[in-house]
């Protein structure tokens, strides 16, 4: 079962990890992926030419990077913005944006972390998503923030979605800033009243992206360390966001407490009946 809504993942110097790719083709999921012009033959080398697409340089150009400096660089930003009126024009009322460094995924079932093999976790993460009138994105957690040891619920409201994100196309905010990206589109929907929902029951795994080469990591990380990233955070959110020094490097901290009344509103033809549906998975031992 593969997801009712086109999936897009944003690349940048990575046609040879493409850990995302690899992992959607793996589950025979299918997919977008918009890279820069300038990488476009290498990419076709690996990847379908049907699959890949070009982000226009108009988006570079009307891009918000937020911080009003001499700083040319831009990050994922305007590709996502990209996606979005690309999905717009094919006809979706969502679509799926992701991370180029994300090497599976799994679903979390009585403390188990077992990775999947088809698509449908995207189908079940869609159709919780339209059972309600007011949830503008929603997306999984990660793997390694949800321990087997730990009992976590299925799902937790109103908080930040990053790195795998299913949007809501029909809202009003676009993709800004040349960091935290993800965090500050969540906290823009959630002070204007809509609900975020982040799964645990399914789960991404993340490569962190300063331990790879490609992405924003030589551009950004290499260069300016940490703050700058969590300082832009602290300035486009200075109510709820603010610069800690953790582990030896510099955080953000975002408090998400005053959006916790951001209630689920669940549309009036929808009779939820209290049964589990798994939507045909099962668990499997793998066998080596």
């Amino acid at each position: 079962m593969n997801p009712q809504f086109p999936i897009y993942v944003v690349s940048k110097g990575r046609w040879d990890s493409r850990l995302t790719v690899k992992a959607l083709e793996k589950y025979c999921i299918p997919y977008h992926i918009i890279v820069e012009g300038a990488e476009y033959d290498e990419y076709a080398k690996v990847i379908d030419k049907d699959k890949i697409l070009i982000c226009p340089q108009k988006y570079n150009d009307e891009y918000d990077v937020f911080w009003d400096d001499d700083d040319t660089r831009i990050g994922p930003g305007a590709a996502r913005n990209f996606a979005w009126e690309h999905s717009i024009e094919q006809g979706f009322d969502y679509h799926w944006v992701m991370d180029d460094n994300l090497d599976a995924f799994h679903r979390l079932n009585k403390n188990i972390k077992a990775e999947v093999s088809s698509g449908t976790i995207f189908k079940c993460m869609e159709d919780f998503v339209l059972r309600y009138d007011n949830i503008a994105i929603a997306g999984p957690n990660y793997y390694s923030f949800c321990k087997s040891t730990d009992a976590v619920p299925p799902f937790v409201k109103n908080t930040r979605i990053y790195s795998c994100l299913f949007i809501r196309n029909d809202i009003s905010y676009r993709w800004r800033g040349r960091y935290n990206e993800d965090t500050d589109l969540s906290l823009r929907v959630l002070k204007d009243g809509w609900a975020t929902v982040q799964f645990n029951a399914f789960l991404q795994g993340k490569v962190t992206t300063q331990r790879m080469t490609g992405g924003n990591h030589e551009q950004f990380y290499d260069k300016d360390g940490t703050y700058p990233k969590s300082k832009m955070l602290e300035d486009m959110h200075p109510d709820v966001a603010k610069v800690v020094w953790r582990f030896n490097r510099w955080h953000h901290h975002v408090d998400y407490k005053p959006f916790k009344n951001n209630c689920l509103k669940i549309k009036s033809d929808i009779i939820l009946k209290g049964e589990i549906n798994n939507y045909g998975m099962r668990l499997v031992e793998e066998l080596r």
